[in-house]
């Protein structure tokens, strides 16, 4: 079966053509740097993510781009806030900080998420402070067109007329009249309260640096605008996708779709939105105060098996948190983990083999990673029968399978904490755990089975599980033994 992805502006799943034979051009919405990242972010990143992952195992080669936002009404009005006299200082916004300044503090903070949680970088990765130029050509365009006018109120603003072009509301099935107004600037200065700001002018009480001069005066450009000029300068007027967050369908990708269709682009032919992310089935709300953000995850669970829960839905579907989802996560995990450990035994186990046909399938189904999973952990099981059998040829190659179907899913790529192998703590518990093992084989050989079995209790309590072969005693490093490690 060809891959079938669900297109938003269709409604429907369609085979997936790509523009050009053996390449795919994919944009999706990345971060407007005025805060921390928050759970529904990194669970976007995670989700395309994977279908990059996908796409590139299929034989695809992948020009991937994510912008950075990085001027935006909240950025100044965030740091605008940390210069007024009664601003009450806390350690996310300091007193007195720049605009560009805290957009870049954000931006470092959004990678630290990412990289976390093994979400490899895109080709590119253009900020909207670069691209005037292409907004500046893209407004002009809309103006020879007769899709935007400049503000009559002389302040600057440049607008989209929603009313010049029949096919806005396509991506959402919406009408004009049945929209909110938009909510950009002074209202009179508007044809219609529904179309949307392409360039603001600079305001009163604005930073000088917030600006830049334009055909139409000093401002800076709106949200919209940006994405449209930055996907089409790094992947042409047409390219295969774009994707984003379910909550970024209106109005921001309606409006980017409209504005460059006006302009005479072919844009996005496939749209993509992955779902949010819920506690205990409520919306995630600082008011509600059932919000978790990535830091309180990844103190709680090792990034893989935050990386795991992330994932481990249909991209579009919602995701729902509970205090029991990363412990979840990480069992499933270290079932993984176990099985290749005990697999391995020197046999070369590496992340190229084949997938089974049964995953093929399933990834291919619109990215359906819940079977996608089931397949994996079934592999595990099959894996595990082979070792209990004896059956060493039979492990081997289910190894080589639970490997390639990780690599697939990003989890053999999420850096470990510093206890994981390959750091310095990692190191120092390995030689504990090998003198204890050599005190427990010598208690054997002795006769002393209470003492060898003090021993494997004690290494088990600390999480460090240890299995038995003809060759010797291998242990694994579970999530208990980490975390002591790591946190003392």
């Amino acid at each position: 079966m060809a891959l079938r992805l669900y297109d938003t502006k269709t409604a429907t799943v369609r085979d997936f053509e790509p523009l050009e034979e053996g390449r795919v051009s994919l944009y999706y919405c990345g971060a407007t740097v005025q805060g921390r990242p928050h759970v529904g972010h990194v669970r976007s990143a995670v989700a395309f993510d994977i279908l990059v992952r996908w796409l590139e195992h299929s034989g695809y080669d992948v020009l991937s781009v994510r912008n950075v936002t990085d001027i935006d009404d909240k950025i100044l009005e965030k740091s605008a806030a940390s210069f007024a006299p009664d601003f009450a200082a806390e350690p996310d916004y300091p007193e007195q900080e720049p605009w560009f300044a805290l957009a870049y503090r954000f931006e470092q903070a959004f990678h630290e998420a990412y990289d976390a949680l093994g979400v490899r970088r895109p080709r590119y990765e253009p900020r909207a402070t670069g691209h005037m130029t292409e907004m500046f050509t893209l407004v002009q365009r809309l103006l020879d067109a007769g899709h935007a006018y400049p503000a009559a109120d002389g302040s600057g603003d440049v607008y989209f007329d929603v009313r010049s072009w029949p096919s806005y509301g396509e991506l959402t099935r919406q009408r004009v009249e049945d929209m909110q107004d938009a909510p950009d600037a002074d209202p009179r200065g508007k044809r219609d309260p529904r179309d949307f700001a392409l360039w603001k002018g600079h305001k009163d009480g604005e930073p000088e640096t917030a600006s830049w001069d334009s055909p139409w005066g000093r401002g800076r450009p709106g949200w919209h605008l940006e994405c449209s000029a930055m996907s089409t300068k790094y992947l042409g007027s047409t390219f295969d996708i774009h994707g984003g967050g379910l909550d970024l369908r209106f109005p921001h990708h309606e409006n980017e779709l409209a504005q460059s269709a006006a302009a005479g682009d072919g844009f996005a032919r496939y749209w993509l939105h992955n779902g949010m992310v819920t506690f205990q089935g409520e919306k995630m709300s600082k008011s509600l105060g059932n919000t978790v953000s990535p830091e309180e995850m990844l103190a709680a669970a090792r990034p893989v098996a935050v990386r795991y829960f992330l994932g481990q839905a249909q991209y579009r579907s919602q995701l729902d948190y509970r205090p029991s989802s990363l412990v979840e996560a990480e069992a499933a995990v270290e079932r993984v983990e176990t099985f290749l450990a005990r697999a391995d035994g020197g046999a070369g186990i590496t992340h190229e083999g084949i997938v089974p046909q049964a995953f093929t399938a399933a990834m291919d189904d619109d990215l359906n990673v819940p079977a996608a999973l089931a397949v994996l952990h079934e592999t595990v099981r099959a894996g595990n029968t082979a070792l209990d059998s004896g059956d060493g040829e039979a492990a081997t190659a289910r190894a080589q399978e639970v490997a390639a179907m990780s690599s697939v899913l990003g989890l053999l790529d999420v850096p470990e904490p510093e206890a994981a192998e390959g750091g310095p703590a990692h190191a120092a518990l390995s030689s504990l755990v090998e003198t204890l093992l050599a005190e427990r084989a010598e208690a054997k050989a002795q006769k002393d089975f209470a003492r060898a079995d003090a021993i494997r209790d004690q290494l088990t309590e600390v999480g460090v599980q240890i299995e038995d072969s003809r060759d010797g005693a291998r242990w694994v490093l579970t999530r208990a033994s980490q975390k002591e490690a790591v946190h003392g």
